[in-house]
């Protein structure tokens, strides 16, 4: 069907390599015969300036300068926390978009911190020094752990502008320190409203066709020494090495294009024991979870504005992984993926005994992983109940600071101690300012609920000493309410008291939130132990399994992604994984104003609407048309992290900010192929016609020398 499929949507583009590559590998690329009409170097120069220079990472996120003063582009998504972060009922940024027209009216991005790549080298060696498949699994991974952090305290002390981080490459075989300068001062420029940067809302996440406009401006400042610095109203415009360029022609079907960035976390490299363990165990748990922590914050706030400014982006948050992970889950049972690993294995496992000198060495594998995953079967919801525990109850990660603030405070004495009690009561502060008790109690009554349904061997202590009679909902929220209201843990003077005070004073206190989540960590540092042996040694595992691949079919691989500079290729490109349905790889303006007509989530902007009737379009149509290209498909390697990446043509100009993938290609992070897997960007002529037409910000483009 899909051979059927590319011929009737007559793309003659070849099909390209699966792979984010990292930035050593870039040289071993043959771009230019793919279509790329730069040389190598010009995309990265270790000893000079290239477009890497140009690439920046914003939060999770990625973006790139795209003026000589400090303009950086990015998504709505990426900018949406901040535009929560300044909102008030009386501002909402959120709904009606945030616009400074002079630089003095540039808003502080909250939360947002911008890095740049400053340069890299490999410290496997350090890390890997003495450790051998024989060295005892726990020691492995706390060696491991104590190297790295040992390398990035030493980097950073005497690099103290800059962020220096260890990136493991291939699990337990390589790593490399990468140092980035960090930019603190980010500040909103120009954010879309949300019926422009979230057309379609939920209901049209990770699908296509798509029509919204994802996209935001920030800027960097600096002092005036041209240094990273805190906020300050004497900072000025950072001044990147490079910027850039923006082709207002946009792309055509077929087109090469290039995508850099620093996508997230993928998992190409794992066993089909890993993939069943995604299958069954994390990914419907965590989708159900969030799911039901949305529609419960979405009850909550519905006749509250206050609050759903409050919970906006935890709900946007959590609602983009609840969907990515039911994609994912989707895309495993389509495509049989579990099975497939383990049909490959299969076939690698008989090359390798078939060999002497590697069934020595990695006959074994195989059963070891099967061995590790057997025990992490028995315990997975245990420790995913775990995993979310905090994320659930914002109060309880309050509680937790608590404690592990009071351990460091009390070992300490004289100005060392002032400066963390000081330190620590700031923290708390932001923590306690940001938590709703409503919201809080009733995630943790869903968690609790959950908790109670545990087998006997996966107890969560805590929850049985504290629950042992609430059995029904309203019993637990009725226990809840009252531990809320007994704990000193919301009142921020006494729970300032409590960071410093001492033990003997503390214990009797019996808090009964502190109490809680003392005996969850106190369970977690029970099993601490045995969970650093598994993961030491399915680290160690790991990297044996991708030996077994290179010797089995000889070739070079691409690490796993890891929030590092990638960079990815392919072509503008439709797709057909339906029968009878084939998509274009291109949405249209007008095809927003018709999806208007549904209503819900697909609520227009007015002054979009009046703009598209009166034919304001300015020089942004295309094709002949009277129309504005919105969103294109293309076939790069991306994952999470990407969002927000510049989309680049032949030459190496803006012409799209990616910001999504397909639905079927969430699966991406297990596994890529031409067949499924489709990115999403918005055309950079949908970006500048919003600016200038919808906006009114010319004077942006005309910064950006369009």
């Amino acid at each position: 069907m899909w051979m059927i499929a590319i011929s009737l949507i007559g793309y003659p583009t070849p099909v390209p390599e699966e792979g984010m590559y990292p930035l050593p590998a870039l040289q071993k690329l043959d771009l230019q015969k793919a279509g790329l009409k730069l040389n190598t170097e010009d995309i990265f120069k270790p000893e000079g300036v290239g477009l890497t220079d140009a690439l920046v990472r914003v939060g999770g996120c990625t973006g790139s300068f795209v003026s000589p003063e400090g303009l950086v582009i990015t998504n709505h998504h990426c900018a949406f926390g901040a535009a929560q972060a300044a909102s008030s009922t009386d501002n909402d940024y959120m709904t009606d978009g945030f616009l400074a027209r002079r630089k003095e009216d540039e808003q502080p991005a909250k939360g947002i911190v911008i890095k740049i790549t400053q340069s890299y080298s490999e410290v496997s060696d350090q890390i890997l020094e003495g450790l051998t498949p024989e060295t005892d699994p726990g020691l492995r991974m706390q060696t491991i752990t104590e190297r790295i952090r040992n390398i990035e305290k030493s980097e950073n002390e005497s690099h103290p502008g800059l962020s220096c981080e260890v990136s493991e490459m291939f699990a337990g075989r390589s790593y490399f320190l990468f140092r980035y300068q960090l930019i603190k001062d980010v500040r909103m420029v120009y954010v879309p409203p949300r019926n422009i940067g979230e057309f379609g809302g939920d209901k049209d996440n990770w699908e296509w066709p798509r029509h919204n406009g994802d996209f935001a401006f920030l800027r960097a400042y600096v002092n005036k020494e041209g240094q990273p610095a805190p906020y300050s109203p004497e900072n000025v415009p950072y001044q990147p090495k490079r910027f850039l360029k923006i082709n207002p022609s946009g792309v055509k079907e077929g087109d090469f294009v290039f995508v850099m960035g620093y996508p997230g976390r993928t998992f190409r490299h794992q066993p089909a024991r890993f993939l069943a363990f995604q299958e069954k165990y994390q990914l419907p748990y965590i989708s159900h979870l969030y799911a039901e922590q949305i529609e419960t914050m979405k009850r909550l706030s519905q006749s509250d504005k206050t609050l759903a400014i409050s919970v906006a982006d935890r709900i946007k948050s959590l609602a983009n992984v609840s969907k990515n992970y039911a994609g994912k889950l989707e895309g495993f049972h389509k495509l049989n993926l579990t099975n497939q690993r383990r049909a490959e294995e299969t076939e690698m496992q008989q090359f390798i005994l078939n060999t002497p000198e590697l069934s020595n060495k990695y006959g074994n594998v195989l059963s070891q992983f099967d061995t590790q995953y057997q025990e992490l079967d028995s315990i997975a919801l245990r420790n995913l109940w775990l995993g979310q525990i905090y994320n659930a109850a914002e109060g309880l990660s309050a509680a937790l600071f608590i404690l592990q603030s009071r351990e460091k405070i009390l070992s300490l004495s004289g100005e060392e101690k002032e400066k963390e009690l000081k330190q620590a009561k700031l923290k708390l502060k932001v923590l306690l300012s940001d938590m709703d008790a409503r919201v809080d109690k009733a995630l943790f009554e869903i968690m609790i609920r959950d908790a109670q349904k545990l087998l006997p061997w996966q107890r969560i202590v805590a929850v049985d000493d504290f629950f042992q009679k609430e059995k029904n909902q309203e019993q637990r929220m009725q226990k809840i309410d009252a531990m809320w209201a007994k704990s000193k843990v919301f009142q921020p003077i006494q729970a300032y008291e409590i960071l410093e005070m001492p033990e003997k004073y503390f214990k009797k206190l019996k808090d009964p939130v502190l109490t809680f989540v003392s005996q969850v960590r106190k369970q977690q540092q029970a099993i601490a132990s045995r969970q650093q042996y598994i993961s030491g040694t399915l680290n160690r595992l790991a990297a044996q399994y991708v030996e077994m691949k290179s010797a089995w079919k000889p070739g070079s691989f691409t690490p796993d992604a890891n929030a590092t500079l990638r960079l990815t290729y392919g072509y503008v490109k439709g797709y057909s994984i339906q029968d009878a349905v084939i998509y274009e790889p291109k949405t249209w303006l007008s095809g927003m104003i018709e999806k208007a007509t549904l209503g819900g989530e697909y609520q227009l902007y007015p002054a979009l609407l009046t703009a598209f009737k009166n034919r304001s379009f300015g020089k942004w149509t295309a094709g002949g048309r009277q129309d504005v290209p919105l969103a294109i498909l293309y076939n790069t390697d991306t994952s999470g992290g990407n969002s927000g990446s510049p989309v680049m043509n032949a030459y190496g100009e803006l012409v799209a900010i990616n910001f999504d993938r397909t639905y079927s290609a969430t699966i991406n992070d297990y596994a890529w192929n031409d067949q499924y897997s489709r990115s999403i960007g918005v055309d950079i002529r949908f970006v500048l016609w919003v600016t200038e037409q919808v906006a009114g910000a010319g004077f942006l483009l005309k910064e950006m020398g369009v």
